[in-house]
């Protein structure tokens, strides 16, 4: 048996200016202040003695890799993304960050917007533009009907609101 695993399909390069300043400041936080703090303390442990059976030096050096890593991964992202900071002309639709308000046949409501992939872990109430809902959802107006395939089944749903709201920082 093999371990070959095909590659995860490309992830869209939409993102919300929030999600963008979100992405930001983790990045800044990651290199200005948490970086030098775990390279202060891999100095200190490298000053004690034998590394290869200190464990703050070995679990600090682990920590600064996987600092490294995220910081290149938020950069490549960031480079590539573009950001969506503005509202579209017409409001009527759904569209890239739209909070879309469904209701199923029993009158339950659901509320949430669609963001871009690197969004998601940032709030609960997000689903990403990738998702079979979303992708069910895009271009449909108030009123429509909807049917989305979701774990449960399929599921018929109508659009009771779409609105655009106004950045909060």
């Amino acid at each position: 048996m093999s371990r070959y695993r095909p590659p995860a399909p490309p992830k869209s390069n939409y993102i919300t200016y929030e999600g963008s300043q979100i992405l930001l400041a983790e990045l800044k936080y990651l290199w200005k202040e948490k970086r030098p703090a775990v390279t202060e303390s891999v100095r200190e442990a490298a000053a004690q003695g034998d590394r290869s059976e200190n464990a703050e030096y070995i679990y600090g050096k682990k920590q600064l890799r996987e600092i490294d890593r995220r910081v290149r991964y938020l950069e490549k992202r960031l480079d590539h993304c573009k950001v969506v900071d503005r509202i579209p002309d017409d409001q009527s639709k759904v569209f890239f960050g739209a909070w879309v308000t469904l209701e199923d046949e029993v009158g339950k409501q659901e509320c949430f917007r669609i963001v871009g992939p690197d969004e998601l872990d940032h709030q609960a109430d997000y689903i990403s533009m990738d998702s079979p809902v979303a992708k069910a959802l895009l271009k449909k107006e108030e009123g429509d009907e909807v049917m989305i395939r979701r774990a449960q089944g399929e599921k018929l749903y109508f659009i009771e609101c779409v609105e655009y709201r106004p950045v909060n920082l």
